[in-house]
């Protein structure tokens, strides 16, 4: 086999037409003009060939760094066929996460505290973990690729890279060190260098295997309910609403923690302007690519500028930052919340600072809308139908709250304490989803659309 700095320039050269189909790739939004190589690793040599690629993505004006495991074998197994990028050397070449033959290497490289180039792969203080295990991919997720080595363990590979700590890894340090029971343990990680500093490429925790993810549980709540609408949702067998009261507990016991971990401050009148400023940037840049929202942009902007009249302490401190029913995991002893890394398409410099946990609220209240209706995408409308989904999504926001307000203490106690401030986060987090459903789901975007029409004139 050739030198596997010989794939290199084949590689960079196909990735633009391959890269835009890949799930985790955020740059869908405009078309790729280069591709260029930033680093590269050999994880392990022969054939397989593994490498650890750090490749730059310049789309016009802008570039972003992405990591990818690209493997070269001499001949390929079917079922890794769509995974091909292309053919170099006379080998077949393939993007490896979907190879269990090779990802296993990862996870022994960590086992043994291992450096390799500019990689470092590291077990936390304490840690024990095992090698020898073969890696399989889970397929749901969207910004990121994780692994699942033997329903022991699963690591996370960031593949949009940002210079520094990633927020995923230092919170899970965090509520590590305060004996959180709401995160699954943190055993390792994997640094590298970007910009001359070190970067999280990736992240290793124990695997959950009798957890079940919040979304999969509410939407099955929500069908029961459809499946019988005479019947009141506290009669019906899947009522999710005392799950949601747990869930808001364990919300602000996690943001309790956090706070005693690492600090926090009080918002000041520059900070409520700051925020008030972000949200109508958010709101221009959306109302220039989304004309359907125009209709409701005075409403919103008034909002928004509302939040300059919170009375009462504004405590800001790090969070969560993409609260939602996909990122929380029930077991048999309570729930978990999963990927501290903050709004994805947000650069790390603004996924690091301190925010007010109501920004967590918001978010999962939002879930909680789309979680209602999302049995009625692309159905006939059914004004009954669409009361059920409403009655569903306000049981649990506010057992939701509930719970969060049992267990939050002062000084945020209940988050419905501070409507203005609450009600503006959830717009903005609504015009977010505006954006993204235009870009991915357009079938889905009345749903965002249709909640601020009604969050915006007093409804929930």
């Amino acid at each position: 086999m050739g030198d596997a700095a010989e794939l290199i320039d084949p590689v960079m050269r196909e990735l633009p037409q391959w890269l835009p189909a890949q799930r985790w790739f955020g740059g869908k939004d405009r078309p790729i003009t280069a591709v260029r190589p930033v680093s590269t690793t050999v994880l392990l040599e022969g054939d397989p060939l593994l490498l650890h690629l750090v490749v730059e993505v310049q789309q016009d004006d802008r570039s972003a760094p992405y990591q990818l495991l690209i493997a070269s074998r001499a001949h390929l197994p079917e079922h890794l066929g769509s995974n091909w990028i292309g053919a170099e050397l006379g080998m077949p070449c393939y993007e490896a996460t979907s190879d269990a033959d090779v990802t296993g290497r990862l996870l022994d490289l960590i086992a043994e505290n291992t450096r390799i180039g500019s990689l470092t792969f590291a077990r936390e203080p304490g840690a024990q973990v095992r090698g020898g295990l073969r890696g399989r991919p889970i397929t749901s997720e969207q910004s990121n690729t994780s692994l699942v080595y033997g329903n022991q363990y699963i690591l996370k590979l960031f593949r949009k890279l940002s210079p520094g700590e990633n927020p995923d890894v230092r919170l899970h340090r965090a509520l590590q060190e305060q004996g959180s029971e709401h995160v699954a343990p943190l055993l390792g990680s994997i640094t590298g260098e970007l910009d001359g500093r070190p970067a999280t490429v990736g992240m290793l925790q124990r695997f959950i295997t009798d957890a079940v993810d919040g979304w999969a549980m509410a939407t099955t709540s929500v069908r029961d309910l459809m499946a019988d609408p005479e019947l009141p949702p506290d009669l019906l067998g899947g009522d999710f609403a005392g799950e949601s009261q747990r869930l808001g507990q364990a919300v602000a016991t996690v943001h309790n923690e956090l706070r005693r971990a690492l600090g926090e401050q009080l918002a000041d009148a520059d900070e409520l302007d700051r925020t008030v400023k972000a949200m109508h940037d958010r709101l221009d840049k959306v109302l220039a690519a989304v004309p359907q929202l125009r209709e409701q942009a005075p409403a919103l902007r008034a909002a928004f500028d509302r939040v300059r009249d919170t009375e009462g302490p504004v405590p800001m401190q790090f969070i969560h930052g993409d609260l939602h029913l996909g990122q929380v995991l029930r077991t048999v002893t309570g729930w978990l919340l999963l990927d501290f890394e903050g709004e994805p398409a947000a650069p790390v410099s603004e996924r690091s600072v301190l925010r007010t946990p109501l920004r967590d609220v918001a978010g999962m209240l939002r879930s909680f809308d789309y979680a209602a209706h999302q049995m009625l995408i692309g159905q006939p409308e059914d004004p009954r139908l669409e009361e059920r989904a409403l009655e569903w999504a306000r049981r649990n926001r506010a057992a939701f709250c509930d719970g969060y307000t049992k267990n939050a203490g002062d000084p945020v106690g209940d988050p419905r304490s501070q409507g203005f401030l609450l009600r503006a986060l959830e717009l903005d987090k609504a015009v977010y989803e505006v954006a993204y459903e235009h870009a991915n789901r357009p079938e889905w975007l009345g749903v965002p659309l249709a909640s601020i029409a009604r969050i915006s004139t007093g409804g929930e």
